[in-house]
């Protein structure tokens, strides 16, 4: 991946945002004094981890709406389960999350420059953006200054927004997060880099309903490709699934102009499209791909300052609490 090209080829919106205040108040120059280098690290740890291994982008950018949505940004999703309690990450939703690696050794790398003084939240924002830029995407400030969390638990990822909702169900899933329903739509083309297995869209593809066999708002040729790639036997490997787009390793709007084919994987996704309320969002950012990341880059500002707190603590190891 031609990183360094792609940076500057890539779209930049710097966004200073005025958001309804929360209980910290947010810097995108947090840490100009105290940990100067500390984006500088973050960005070079993420890029060599992609080079690596092409999934890092789409499950980094995963882990921070799944962090976000359960506590607010507070790096919970990062806990290591205990006897007593399974945390986060070990929640059904967060199975294909993984890459935590990835976090874990950039505040490695931060705590030997800056000890004690960059939250691992932070370290998930400014990861999230960076993996939005490498793939092609836009440039944002990320607002600095969250602590981390001290709760850790799985039961609680039952609150995240699921592939089967309808577009009712989604409108009130991101409001409880403080984000409107252009928010949502705009939030949903995070779809556009990454990787599903089956179990989150074959309910789509075969007893659908009572009427129907296949979802019937989906594509029928893509839905014979996907049946094909999640056959219905016990041969099936454990990481047979698709692509989310047809451009599933770069950040573009080709998310919005397969809803628009009938080529959504998430039953979520699809519905998009047949709700009036979306409709004209997902067809606005099919053609204007520049609308599309200016808007992702407001709404995950404005994602990455839901429920942050002034209380709390900067972890020294990501995985434990203090």
């Amino acid at each position: 991946m031609a990183f360094s090209k792609r940076l500057i080829f890539s779209m930049i919106f710097t966004v200073f945002a005025i958001l309804e205040p929360s209980e910290a108040a947010l810097d995108a120059h947090y840490y100009d004094q105290s940990c100067p280098v500390a984006e500088k690290i973050i960005l070079e740890t993420v890029k060599n981890a992609t080079l690596y291994d092409p999934k890092v982008p789409a499950r980094l950018l995963r882990m921070f709406f799944h962090d976000c949505f359960i506590r607010g940004c507070d790096a919970s999703i990062l806990l290591d389960s205990s006897k007593s309690t399974q945390a986060e990450k070990d929640g059904p939703p967060n199975i294909s999350v993984r890459s935590f690696y990835v976090i874990e050794d950039a505040k490695r790398k931060l705590e030997k420059v800056c000890p004690r003084t960059v939250s691992c939240a932070d370290v998930i924002a400014i990861a999230a953006r960076d993996v939005v830029t490498l793939s092609g995407g836009p440039y944002w400030n990320v607002l600095k200054g969250r602590k981390d969390g001290t709760i850790s638990r799985a039961s609680e990822t039952i609150n995240l927004p699921a592939p089967t909702f309808n577009v009712s169900q989604l409108i009130q899933s991101f409001a409880a997060r403080g984000l409107s329903v252009k928010d949502m739509v705009t939030l949903s083309g995070g779809h556009t880099i990454g990787f599903s297995h089956c179990s989150s869209f074959e309910a789509r593809l075969q007893n659908f309903s009572k009427f129907h066999d296949v979802d019937p708002s989906m594509n029928f040729a893509f839905a014979q490709s996907l049946k094909k790639k999640c056959p219905r036997s016990s041969n099936r490997g454990k990481n047979a699934g698709t692509m989310l787009d047809s451009t599933a390793t770069v950040f573009d709007n080709d998310y919005y102009k397969q809803i628009l084919s009938g080529k959504g994987v998430f039953g979520s996704d699809q519905a998009l499209l047949g709700d009036s309320r979306t409709k004209w969002i997902v067809e606005t950012f099919a053609r204007d791909q520049m609308a599309f990341f200016r808007e992702f880059a407001t709404s995950m500002v404005k994602l990455g300052n839901f429920g942050v707190k002034e209380t709390g603590q900067v972890r020294i190891n990501s995985r434990f609490v203090n």
